[in-house]
């Protein structure tokens, strides 16, 4: 049976319920797939003083932690990457022109707390899975931050995601998001800034982000982005 409303405000605090109806999210809202696409740049390594540009079309679940994102980078697209999380396995596939493998990460554990932390980082483009997704957890830490976590054992994930004064999501942060998939995993700390927030289809969304990881103290852009389209169905 689905979730009652009753039951929901009693599984959340009450913070986590309000910042979904300030984000537009309806009590009776039942749909489960977020759809949209993207446009942007991203850095091929942190190291790397260039960046390449890409188009992609993203879906994640507003009912369970999973995501797909693809993209395509260069001359007519002709690298594209896979970069998704379903049914508790993680993927990261890079081809050239859709067929030739160029990169394919081992699943490990740290790959797929590593994709767990991309979702729960991505709730503002999502904020019907703050109600529905009952395998998240959350906790009130401050009066602008809350703490939102997911999976269990070696992949058990922690995102603070703070607030701007209008009550929505402007950041997220992990401390030890891994930076490899494999043996070192190198965790370090990584985030996420929220944008740009427009009214659309009755949900609030930033429709602006930007990623950096933090080297030595020091932030490192590496993926900017915006959407394109946004949809819920």
């Amino acid at each position: 049976m689905p979730e009652t409303d009753a039951e929901r405000r009693a599984r959340l605090p009450a913070a986590v319920y309000d910042l979904a109806m300030r984000l537009g999210v309806k009590p009776d809202e039942r749909r489960d797939t977020v759809r949209l696409t993207q446009t942007g740049r991203m850095k091929r390594s942190l190291d790397s003083p260039s960046w390449m540009h890409f188009t992609a079309t993203q879906t994640i679940s507003t009912q369970a932690c999973a995501f797909n994102w693809q993209a395509k980078f260069g001359p007519l697209g002709m690298v594209t990457v896979q970069d998704a999380l379903e049914r508790g396995k993680a993927c990261l596939d890079i081809k050239a022109f859709g067929l030739i493998p160029i990169t394919r990460a081992v699943p490990t554990p740290a790959l797929v707390r590593g994709e767990l932390m991309r979702y729960l980082a991505e709730l503002p483009w999502a904020p019907t899975a703050i109600l529905l997704n009952a395998t998240l957890r959350w906790r009130q830490d401050t009066p602008d931050t809350l703490v939102v976590s997911a999976g269990t054992g070696e992949t058990a994930s922690d995102v603070i995601l703070s607030l701007d004064s209008s009550g929505r999501i402007a950041g997220a942060f992990a401390p030890d998001r891994p930076r490899s998939a494999s043996v070192p995993h190198l965790p370090t700390p990584w985030r996420g800034r929220f944008s740009g927030y427009t009214l659309h289809a009755s949900h609030w969304i930033p429709f602006a982000g930007e990623v950096a990881w933090e080297i030595n103290g020091k932030p490192q852009l590496y993926w900017q982005g915006k959407l394109e389209s946004w949809d819920i169905g």
